[in-house]
């Protein structure tokens, strides 16, 4: 159940993040956000089975929770960091008004 609900957080965040980027930049940024977060999903996959291969035994905690189970929930939470540090950009996560031109200020 635990892999089930990680995986759908993980489809929900991916056409949130293609949706917005289609929107923002066109079809072609949509689909490199796409790419990418996959990319960073089956990476940090594989980091976290082999971190939880050392620490855990393939029973785990309980039928609920294995070591599958874990690897996917330390996966979510080292995805949030890298997330949440990498949207948050330059301007430290603070909104940033442009005008048409893509510049920030009042421009006088």
């Amino acid at each position: 159940m635990i892999p089930l609900m990680v995986f759908y957080v993980h489809i929900v965040g991916m056409a949130a993040a293609f949706t917005k980027r289609w929107q923002d930049e066109g079809l072609g940024e949509g689909f490199l956000t796409l790419f990418f977060m996959a990319l960073i999903f089956f990476v940090g996959w594989s980091m976290s089975s082999f971190i939880m291969k050392i620490v855990m035994t393939p029973q785990g905690l309980g039928p609920l929770f294995d070591r599958d189970a874990a690897s996917l929930v330390l996966l979510a939470g080292m995805e949030g960091v890298f997330y949440t540090l990498y949207l948050r950009g330059s301007d430290g996560g603070k909104f940033v008004a442009k005008d048409d031109n893509g510049e920030s200020g009042s421009g006088s």
